[in-house]
């Protein structure tokens, strides 16, 4: 269903209409009902990584997994945490610290020889969240990386032919979100099996607003 550039303004506008006047900066979430998706089979596994071309008010979180050189630099880069090798083993088994770490960061990055690792130790609580580390070499240019994952989102299908994102949030311009929606779309895109015509019905809502519908 593609989406014209007027009818899904209105649909944001209409949206912060109805967002309930809190006096906190809501997110903006696009919601789309999938159709003819069979999700007992691989097509109806949906996840891919977006990068969106606005960075929003609330960006990504970052945990690096690394040692030597690359931890210097992801400190110096302003990665919100730097775990190295003796911090990730004085983690393994400690499944509440464990959990805690994966919910307090939305995008973990790992030096590549210490994937075994970070697999065998956070793997059982970042995969079922979609969390996975994106593994790098250890030349990675980290600031560039961090800059480019506090961007990112991950977009879903859980146990319902339904995918829910975060594409903005209200003080950002209808023009963002609108731009951030269509690199939402153009992946979907290529990741669906009949591409947007499996998506049956979009909405777009405000975090504490009713959603509202956006007329194809």
């Amino acid at each position: 269903m593609p989406l014209d550039k007027k009818t899904l303004v209105d649909a944001l506008k209409e949206a912060k209409e109805k967002s309930g006047g809190k006096k906190f900066n809501q997110t903006v979430d696009l919601i789309l009902n999938l159709q003819e998706i069979d999700m007992k089979s691989p097509e109806g596994k949906v996840q891919a990584v977006v990068d969106l071309p606005h960075v929003t008010a609330k960006p990504n979180k970052i945990c690096i997994v690394a040692s030597g050189e690359l931890a210097l630099k992801a400190r110096k880069a302003n990665a919100d945490s730097v775990l190295e090798k003796a911090d990730l083993e004085a983690l393994a088994g400690k499944k509440k610290e464990l959990r805690k770490l994966a919910s307090d960061f939305d995008v973990f990055v790992a030096e590549a020889p210490l994937m075994p690792l970070v697999g065998r130790i956070l793997g059982p609580v970042l995969g079922p969240r979609g969390k996975m580390p994106v593994p790098v070499p250890p030349n990675a240019d980290v600031a560039g990386l961090i800059e480019k994952h506090r961007k990112t989102i991950v977009v879903r299908t859980r146990n319902q032919p339904i995918i829910q994102c975060s594409v903005g949030t209200e003080n950002m311009s209808e023009e963002e979100i609108f731009d951030n929606i269509q690199a939402v779309l153009r992946v979907l895109e290529g990741k669906l099996k009949r591409g947007l015509k499996n998506i049956k019905v979009a909405y777009i809502k405000t975090s504490m607003g009713a959603p509202v519908k956006i007329k194809a």
